[in-house]
């Protein structure tokens, strides 16, 4: 049987920042991916935060095949018949080093895969690693496409649903509540439509989210990206609601967001060349299993590292940055040459004091929170039928905007109003 030092199973951006670090410095490390290339299963919505990870991956981010800085925020509030619009738009967002930008993974983890090879690492694709070895209590290699494959250390990045973290231990069968399905399409327009539609130069960038009847008034949204020459375009819905609710049919929601005036415009004569749905992790700092055990870590979306909290959803920076922490306690525990749960433990602490698991902590109640009924069917309806008075103008006399708005606010929405508030302030 052939020894490794590590192996790691999944060519994400975990898997690969794993590789990319542990290469760099000399350790021998074998990538397992079961699609024909790295990125070639990845559903991510398109959007990457550089600024938590710059520092962990010198210079590499100089050349990736990144699409386009954003420079324009965007969120609306659909209602069944009306759309409520919040933008912003910030000097800060056009000045180097940008802060995000839109991300094409098939395009950027096949370039990414390519630098970790050229560091040293072995990548085999089209090999699905099937369970774990289990010896005398300790993980100490894997099983993929028949062959026995041995390491000192298995890091698992295989996903969203991690069948292999539930066979080591890490972790519990997932519950509904903690995952939503994601479903997107990447739709091919010109740079030229690109830059008018969204009102856009050079490369500039726009992102904008959308809740409310996108997903019939359940937990979940819509998302739209800007790339160079196309769009990413899709909605999430929880699984609990698609549970809950028959009229949640998955792939009839996506088809009505893009029907929406809002929306139409935007995609107007483009051509469908990507069209994809996923697993996605919405549990937060309570849905993070156990990251590590006896010559084992999981990093990535096999550990849960994803944050909603409504105006921002990130979940690739976690990604880079676990797989780069997993690396560093490898390299810690190899020169102890101890791979043990102990000598692996190192993996948390490095967590705890980097950004993953302190944003995860600082936003911890976001998922209770963010899973009100209201803001996915009230709110959207009650906002925009305000608007949709402020804004007309009768026949006859128009009411002045106090009495306006009052009539819609009664003392019962009032209290309502300041009860999700409450919760609102824990995040």
């Amino acid at each position: 049987m052939e020894k490794f030092e590590v192996i790691i199973a999944g060519a994400g951006l975990a898997g690969l920042a794993a590789a990319y670090t542990l290469a760099s410095q000399g350790t021998e490390v074998l990538v397992l991916e079961r699609g024909d290339y790295p990125g070639a299963k990845n559903v991510s919505g398109g959007r990457i935060y550089l600024n938590p990870i710059r520092g962990l991956f010198p210079g590499l981010f100089d050349e990736a095949p990144l699409e386009r800085f954003i420079v324009h925020e965007g969120f609306s509030l659909l209602a069944k018949e009306r759309a409520v619009t919040l933008g912003y738009s910030g000097d800060e967002l056009r000045k180097e080093p940008h802060q995000s930008f839109s991300i094409l993974r098939s395009k950027f983890d096949r370039w990414f895969a390519e630098q970790a090879e050229s560091k040293g690492a072995m990548l085999l694709n089209k090999v699905r690693v099937e369970n774990l070895i289990e010896e005398k209590g300790r993980i100490v290699g894997v099983v993929a496409g028949g062959d026995e494959l041995r390491g000192d250390v298995v890091v698992i990045c295989d996903g969203v649903l991690s069948l292999l973290s539930e066979k080591a231990g890490l972790r519990t069968a997932p519950l509904p509540k903690n995952y939503a399905l994601g479903i997107k399409e990447v739709i091919k327009i010109t740079k030229e439509a690109v830059d008018e539609r969204f009102g856009l130069q050079g490369n500039e960038g726009a992102a904008h989210l959308y809740a409310g009847e996108v997903t019939k008034g359940r937990f979940g949204g819509g998302f739209i990206y800007t790339n160079l020459d196309s769009v990413s375009l899709g909605v999430v819905i929880g699984i609990d609601a698609l549970l809950k609710h028959e009229e949640l049919d998955a792939p009839a929601v996506i088809d009505s967001f893009k029907e929406r005036p809002e929306i139409s415009g935007l995609i107007r004569g483009g051509e469908t060349v990507e069209y994809s749905a996923h697993l996605i992790p919405e549990g937060g700092y309570d849905a993070v299993g156990k990251l590590y055990g006896e010559g084992v870590l999981a990093a990535g979306d096999a550990a849960g590292f994803a944050l909603n909290i409504g105006f921002t959803v990130r979940g690739m920076e976690y990604a880079l940055a676990s797989g780069c922490y997993a690396a560093r306690a490898i390299l810690q525990a190899k020169e102890g040459g101890d791979f043990s749960s102990r000598g692996l433990s190192v993996y948390r602490n490095i967590l705890e004091e980097s950004f993953v698991l302190q944003d995860l902590r600082n936003f911890r109640e976001a998922p209770r929170v963010i899973d009100n009924p209201r803001f996915f069917g009230h709110y959207p309806e009650m906002i925009g039928d305000i608007m949709k008075d402020v804004y007309g103008v009768p026949e006859g006399p128009k009411e002045r905007l106090y009495l306006t708005v009052k009539r819609r606010l009664s003392l019962k929405e009032l209290w309502a109003i300041f009860m999700d508030l409450r919760g609102v302030m824990k995040i």
